[in-house]
């Protein structure tokens, strides 16, 4: 195995603001050696050197919130219904488990080829995601890290019912847990309010559907296990509820008052005494802008993503206003969310949110690892961490554009010189012709 020096790059290293220019970084064994100024290493014996001409790099994304069964193209099945139930009843046989691990494991490259080097699968089928996390781990299969959930865990009627794990009282929550930590998941999803993709009335994106008993039977069974739980929460009072339990992220999120804010910076319950936010803007963006001729979403689902949409934005104003862990994740194989458009979530978080590129940035790769645990691992470049990085030709704090396009991903002892990925055309023009509203 190769060992690299990058010598002449423009470096964004997750540590500190700003571009540091004419700097070199050494990769021995998949691992960060070094991290200098190029005046300063000069002795680059041993490596194979490959001078960036100035181009810029910086810490592989991290996309803390996605799903890996489809690419992101508008179908029915999209939505919850009988298009959906049918292909749900395809996969179930064996035929059709073999081809979900070749889709999954396809849109796993994807995300890696386009500069995402980490993962936080939040909900995936029959515990594919766990099989497919260990073939990546071992080898067997290309793909960036994966931390997977498994099934979510939702109440009768409740968001992802479909393909989730349902438990309607306290102990049933328990045991769906306790199944999914016997299946060697990474953390626990669990979905305390209802969802946009199968709301079938105004308002149930977001209606409260577990109890704080059982949002907490969830916490505490996953904390004894050393687990962190993720809720889907998409309401002020569905967010409430999940924080008084112990939730360690809240996925999506909504309006936040002041005892919410003081839950998120200190929370007992939880496995580390706070909890983060983890926003979803890009398929708000699109479900709530986008015809319903290409999405497959009712008119219910866009107005509730609308609804939905302007929470989101709200309280994640408001959290990073009042120092809350804000990550990032895109929500990838929902409608019109592909798996390598990920740049697509800093563009609407900077857009939307009113964050600065290097902040947009910082969330998708230091925060995102604080928030997900392995920050001992990843996230920033630095000396012993492992070596995920990406090169792109033009400067990302002034144009985060620039991320569409990478010239160059590493991720451990994974070199890949000119990445590809295959794009879907007509998803990609109609994001683009979508005229969004100021922010």
């Amino acid at each position: 195995m190769a060992n690299y020096a990058l010598v002449n790059c423009n470096l964004i290293d997750g540590k500190k603001a700003g571009i540091q220019p004419a700097m070199t970084l050494l990769i021995r064994s998949g691992k960060i050696f070094a991290v200098g100024r190029s005046e300063d290493i000069k002795d680059t014996s041993g490596y194979k050197t490959i001078d960036l001409g100035g181009k810029y790099v910086l810490p592989g994304l991290i996309n803390a919130h996605m799903h890996l069964p489809l690419t992101g193209k508008g179908t029915k099945a999209s939505s919850a219904g009988a298009s959906q139930e049918r292909l749900l009843k395809i996969l179930k046989t064996r035929i059709g488990r073999s081809l979900l691990l070749g889709m999954m494991k396809t849109n796993a490259a994807a995300q890696l080829h386009s500069g995402v080097t980490t993962c936080r699968s939040m909900g995936d089928l029959f515990y594919t995601d766990i099989k497919l996390r260990n073939m990546v781990n071992s080898g067997k299969a290309p793909g960036p890290r994966l931390l997977v959930s498994g099934p979510i865990i939702t109440p009768t009627g409740g968001h992802g019912r479909n393909f989730g794990v349902v438990a309607d009282s306290p102990w049933e929550v328990r045991r769906a847990v306790r199944r999914n930590i016997q299946e060697q998941v990474d953390v626990i999803k669990i979905a305390s309010t209802g969802g946009v993709t199968d709301a079938l009335k105004l308002g149930e994106a977001g209606r409260p559907t577990m109890s704080l008993e059982e949002v907490t039977a969830a916490c505490v069974e996953a904390h004894m296990a050393g687990l962190m739980v993720a809720s889907h929460a998409e309401s002020t009072e569905g967010v409430r509820i999940a924080l008084k339990a112990g939730v360690d992220t809240i996925e999506h999120g909504a309006s936040l008052d002041d005892e919410m804010i003081e839950l998120f910076l200190h929370n007992p319950k939880s496995l580390r005494g706070y909890s983060s936010l983890i926003p979803t803007l890009y398929p708000a963006i699109t479900i709530g802008n986008l015809d319903s001729s290409i999405t497959y979403m009712t008119d219910v689902q866009i107005k509730n993503s609308v609804m939905v949409y302007e929470g989101m934005i709200s309280g994640m104003k408001t959290a990073v206003k009042a120092g809350i862990k804000v990550g990032l994740g895109t929500d990838a194989s929902t409608p019109f969310v592909t798996q390598y458009n990920t740049w697509r979530e800093l563009e609407f978080v900077i857009k939307y949110a009113g964050m600065s590129a290097q902040r947009a940035i910082d969330s998708a790769t230091r925060i995102n690892a604080e928030i997900m645990g392995i920050d001992d691992v990843t996230g920033t470049l630095e000396a012993d961490k492992a070596s995920d990085l990406i090169v792109v030709q033009k400067n990302p704090l002034e144009d985060i554009r620039s991320l569409k396009e990478v010239s160059m991903v590493m991720h451990g002892e994974l070199f890949i010189d000119k990445p590809k990925f295959k794009t879907i055309p007509e998803v990609d023009r109609a994001i683009d012709s979508i005229s969004f509203m100021d922010s």
